[in-house]
Parts: structure tokens; sequence; C-alpha cells
């Protein structure tokens, strides 16, 4: 039988061809459900993953979640890391985990101030007192700020994400980070705070970043590709076009997140270029570059973070990334 007649045949019965199957893949993010993943939800909302011939679901994390851990014992295809920091450690401790795609050029880690009081401009941050710091960044970003700016561990106070006694004191300061933390001080305190990016002034990690195992990058390749290609195209999407359906899926997962927030929260990874600047410009959202690698182990390494005799090169590859994928989805 003549394909034309097939084809005829089939339209006149309601035929259709059999649905091709998507590979399922568990995507874990290292927060609640925010802005902050929103490329992901957006990759999900308007169909792009499928397109991509994947089932992606998003599996929320939080205060008490371990998704690196989740990853390692294979409950996980993908995860979304925080900085490179983890990545190092992991290359240290010679884990099977790599980053392949940092859907964030620079990171979020904010320091706070409060306007008009001193403590206008970055160089007048060591000096202030008391610096509210949860537990993970002591060791951390703080340690490489005391190092190279002479911040103080004496001024050190715990924040437990309750910005009631920075908003009470005007002479502290207060880490955060810029999509979420500026907006709640100008809730609850009814200021603006000085806000002062971190990778404005050296701290050179990439953050959200998209981390696998490298037995899924050695047996299947093609999916990383694909979740990593359909990842940018999401994030372009969420930035520059309708991110309705993806901010409902958010709040579906997230129901005390507001639209305020959200709102807030776009518009600030637009305006300092939190996704797309730098590399991502010219290379796609998800560029990672040798050099800036490099740079941050030696960070880390300063500080004492990272062993020296660590092979940071393990900790990513850049065989996903650096396509242009999504670019002529930018903004002209």
């Amino acid at each position: 039988m003549r394909p034309a007649l097939i084809a005829a045949l089939a339209a006149v019965l309601g035929l259709t061809a059999p649905a091709v199957a998507l590979d399922k893949v568990k995507f874990g993010t290292n927060w609640l459900a925010d802005p902050a993943a929103g490329g992901f939800y957006q990759a999900v909302a308007d169909g792009t993953y499928e397109k991509y011939g994947l089932d992606v679901t998003i599996v929320p994390g939080g205060p008490q979640a371990n998704g690196g851990l989740l990853l390692l014992f294979g409950k996980l295809e993908f995860f979304m890391g925080g900085d490179m920091i983890g990545n190092l450690l992991s290359a240290e401790c010679k884990l099977p985990l790599v980053a392949v795609a940092a859907e964030f050029q620079k990171s979020p880690q904010i320091l706070m101030s409060h306007p008009g009081v001193g403590f206008d401009t970055w160089d007048n941050l060591p000096q202030a007192n008391p610096v509210y710091l949860g537990a993970g960044a002591i060791n951390t970003f703080y340690a490489w700020l005391r190092l190279v700016y002479g911040f103080k561990d004496e001024n050190i106070r715990p924040y437990n994400f309750n910005s009631a006694p920075f908003i009470a004191n005007p002479r502290s300061i207060q880490q955060g980070y810029v999509t979420a933390e500026p907006f709640e001080i100008e809730r609850q305190g009814h200021f603006r705070p000085n806000v002062f990016l971190l990778s404005d002034h050296g701290y050179s990690t990439y953050a959200t970043l998209i981390v696998t195992n490298t037995g899924i990058v050695e047996k299947e390749p093609d999916l990383v590709q694909r979740f990593v290609d359909a990842s940018a195209i999401g994030w372009y999407h969420y930035l520059y076009g309708d991110s309705s359906k993806a901010n409902a899926l958010i709040k579906q997962d997230n129901p005390d997140i507001s639209d305020d927030q959200i709102a807030f929260s776009i518009a600030t990874l637009r305006g300092h270029g939190i996704v797309d600047s730098g590399d991502a410009e010219t290379l796609g959202i998800g560029a990672m570059t040798d050099a800036r690698w490099k740079d941050f182990f030696a960070k880390m390494v300063e500080i004492g973070m990272v062993d020296p005799g660590t092979d940071y090169k393990k900790a990513y590859t850049l065989q996903f990334v650096n396509k242009g994928v999504g670019l002529d989805l930018r903004p002209k």
C-alpha cells in the first residue's frame, strides 16, 4: 500500500503514531520552591523538557533536605548545587559527582547594611558590628572576606533566617540572598537596605549548578545534554518570556511565597545579571570555563577550605555547555 494512501486512511480512521516514551528524570533543588529555580520550573511548565524527550519531576529541597546525598545514592538524576564549594569538596573526597552546567554566573550571596549610618560603601563594611551569619557562611565566604578584606571573627553573631536582630540594630550587617532577604527587610523593617553582591567584589563562584553522577555522564551523555540544553532554554523563557505558568508551579510547591516576592526575585535576577551575564552572554546560559574554576579553587585553597592536592578538574566538565544554546532567545 502506497505511503500516501496509508496516511489518508490513518487520517480517516483517526489513527495516530505511537507516542515516544519520555525519559523520566528527577531533579532535586536545594531549597524550597522559588524563582531561584524558576528556569527549571519554566521548562516543566511550558513543555520544553518534554520537547527534549524528558519527563522531569522537580523534587523541592528545604532546610532538612540533602539532595546531594539523594543524588549520590541514585534517588535523583540531577541536583541543583548551591555553589562550587560542594563540587570541590566532592572532588577532594573522590565522590562520583560532577557539575555539568552553571545556571547562575554570579552568586546571589550578599551582605546588607542599614543606609545612612556609615556603612553605605563596601570599604566600610569590615567595621560593622555585629555581623549576622549562618553557620555555613563562617568557613566559606566569610573566611574569604576575613582574609581579603579584614572582616573580623569576633563580630559574628548567628543568623537563623530571622532578620529581626538586623532590623533592630542599625550598625549591624547581615548575609542574605539578593533575591530574598532584601525584599523581607523592606517589608518588615520599612527601609531599603544597602545590598552588596559578593560576586561584585571578587567572590567568583558560580551558583545554581546542575550536578549529576559521573556514571550518568559516562553512560547517558545524551540524557545529560538534553537536560542541560532544555534547562538553559527554560531560563531564557523564565527571564524574558511569560513566566506565569512556572510561577504557578512554584506556588503549588511553596504556597507561602507571595506574588510580590516572585516579582521582586525575577526583577532582581535580571537587574543584577545573576543568570545571564559574563560568559553566558556569548556562550549561553549555563556557561562555565576552566579559568573560573581554577580561580575559585585557588581562593578556597587559600582559606583552607579545600586541600591543595585536590584534582579540582574532577569537580566539573565542560562537555555539555558553551554551545550557545538559546542565545537567539535573548532580547536584542
